[in-house]
């Protein structure tokens, strides 16, 4: 059986990882090991903060929609409301209608 070299495979992987961690700081932009480990959790970090920013996006909704509501009526009660009279607004446009007209708020309120 042949033997194999890996010469210029390897040196294109280590090349593909410099590559995605260029710009990072000190010896994690220039050593491999070190870059190896800066990438993969620089993409761990990315994949969670995706769903992170899902997260926030529906927290904004929310208070948005609670401060619109004011003091006299809560929250849950008025999502609870909303889903015996089978309006299906979704909180993002329960948010938007809140900040940009909120005489159209009142009235779902109502």
């Amino acid at each position: 059986m042949a033997r194999v070299k890996k010469g210029q495979t390897k040196r294109a992987k280590h090349k593909k990882i410099l590559k995605s961690a260029k710009g990072y700081f000190g010896a994690r932009s220039k050593l491999v090991r070190t870059a190896k480990e800066a990438v993969m959790h620089a993409g761990a970090y990315a994949y969670a903060g995706r769903k992170q920013r899902k997260q926030q996006k529906r927290t904004g909704w929310i208070t948005k929609i609670n401060a619109a509501l004011g003091e006299d009526y809560s929250y849950n009660s008025f999502i609870n409301s909303l889903k015996e009279r089978k309006i299906e607004l979704d909180r993002k446009i329960l948010a938007e209608i809140a900040e940009v007209d909120p005489e159209t708020f009142k009235k779902i309120i109502k």
